[in-house]
């Protein structure tokens, strides 16, 4: 059967270069390239408000770069496909492969319908180095420990395919009488706290790759030790390009490769390795997002603080490496990874409350919210996850700013009110003598809050709940 029009269905793959579904299908003679928002089939994982905001961006980049030539829909995607091809009379559908449990078994139902009816359907791996399922022990089961699944398992398999170049566009038509305008799908919020975040990022497939581009050239060479430190301009800020598919694993793995080789460059691939690990964790336990994965957390003592959410959710904890963290991601949408380790062992250790939490908090506030990497990482710093922290490394917010923020740019920027307050006491204000606390005009409690909990009496109430558990393999 000759096929003269294709559809390529855009999901999370919002570039036109190294997209190997969109390549595949402008080989055709017309391609209709759609967006289509699907709110049903996701239930309680429904994108969040911050991710939404930089999706409505990233498709109106992707709009520009296609001509305005992307069609836009909302609801159910297998009425909507099916409608736009018996309308244009589509003979082929093509998609890159989303890895989401939700995604896979609404997208299987509607490989199955389009099939029956006649329609070739064309998938790919657009967004994953390895696939899940490709990257197993010799026995067969899945790995559970990160070290051997990345060296082992991916580096020991089939190199990483290189990236495709950019589709062909001129073929590409529209539905001009049912595609809605972008402002249609209201992803955008009522009260505009999204243009302020816009300012901390360059929106789109172009952008994604100037990022790329300046991280290789400038901050890959002392990524491995200035990752850790938050002010520094070391770590790549690409997670929510790759996220969005503005730009593909592959394109930085390949990148990255070409700058040679050495311990900056490689853990860097490794990190790359990581989010490997989470969905490979993800496709074997569907219910990452909500089930511990070492079952014998369920018996675990949390605590029920609604008080102590809210402060940690507005960086209102009294402590400041916690809430410079929790203030960054309400402005940017993001994160430095170093401080989410520290917010997040504070949210389950010192105040005893159920990761969950933290999941869906940084669900709604991420802008690279990703089902697999959120997941994943939030059962890691609790110690309920694969090749988890042990549960009773308990990060201290203290020295981890003494540490890693030795100057306090990253406090002062995000706190702003502690700004004039000496290095000495910056981590730990409650510890200032008052007339140090004067001279910075600062009164605890009125400007910046008193702890809400103590760091030592909570370290040792977390170990106690810890051995309360009893011993139990994974």
């Amino acid at each position: 059967m000759k096929i003269t029009k294709a559809l390529h269905w855009f999901r999370q793959d919002l570039r036109l270069t190294d997209n190997p579904a969109l390549y595949e299908a402008s080989k055709h003679d017309e391609v209709l390239p759609v967006f289509i928002l699907d709110d049903l089939n996701s239930g309680e994982h429904s994108i969040g408000d911050a991710s939404r905001f930089w999706l409505h961006h990233s498709l109106n980049d992707l709009g520009n770069n296609l001509n305005q030539n992307l069609s836009l829909y909302e609801g159910d995607p297998l009425q909507t496909l099916l409608d736009i091809i018996t309308r244009f009379e589509i003979d082929a559908v093509y998609w890159n492969r989303c890895y989401e449990p939700w995604r896979i078994k609404r997208d299987t139902l509607i490989k199955a319908e389009l099939e029956s009816k006649g329609i070739l359907v064309k998938t790919f791996n657009g967004s994953l180095l390895w696939e899940p399922w490709t990257i197993k022990k010799d026995d067969g089961t899945p790995y559970k420990v990160f070290t051997p699944f990345y060296r082992k398992g991916c580096l020991k398999s089939e190199e990483p395919r290189e990236p495709l170049p950019k589709a062909n566009t001129s073929k590409y038509f529209s539905d001009k009488d049912s595609s809605l305008d972008l402002n249609d799908l209201s992803l955008l919020p009522e009260i505009r706290w999204d243009i302020s975040m816009q300012s901390f990022w360059d929106i789109g497939e172009d952008g994604a790759f100037k990022k790329l581009s300046k991280f290789i050239e400038n901050g890959i060479e002392q990524y491995k030790e200035g990752r850790n430190f938050p002010a520094k301009p070391f770590v790549s800020r690409i997670s929510p390009h790759i996220h969005f598919g503005e730009l593909s694993p592959n394109q930085a793995w390949f990148l990255a490769k070409e700058k040679g080789s050495d311990k900056n460059i490689d853990h860097f691939l490794s990190e790359l390795g990581w989010r490997e690990f989470s969905y490979c964790q993800l496709y074997f336990n569907p219910d990452l997002a909500t089930k511990n994965l070492q079952t014998k957390f369920d018996q675990f003592p949390w605590e029920h603080s609604s008080k102590n959410l809210s402060a940690w959710q507005k960086g209102q904890t009294g402590i400041p490496m916690v809430d410079a963290g929790m203030r960054e991601l309400w402005l940017t949408g993001s994160m430095h990874n170093r401080v989410r380790m520290v917010v997040g062992s504070f949210l389950v250790k010192n105040l005893l409350l159920d990761w969950r939490h933290g999941e869906r908090w940084f669900w709604d506030c991420l802008v690279d919210a990703d089902l697999a990497s959120n997941s994943a990482s939030w059962q890691w710093v609790a110690g309920c996850g694969a090749d988890a922290a042990p549960y009773f490394r308990i990060f201290n917010p203290v020295t981890q700013g003494e540490k890693f923020d030795p100057d306090g740019q990253y406090i002062k920027e995000f706190i702003p009110e502690l700004k004039d307050l000496p290095n000495k006491y910056l981590y730990s204000p409650w510890e200032a003598p008052k007339e140090i606390l004067d001279n910075a005009n600062i009164t605890l409690g009125k400007d910046y809050p008193f702890p809400i909990v103590n760091l030592k009496a909570s370290r040792e109430k977390a170990l106690d709940a810890f051995k309360s558990l009893k011993k139990e393999e994974v």
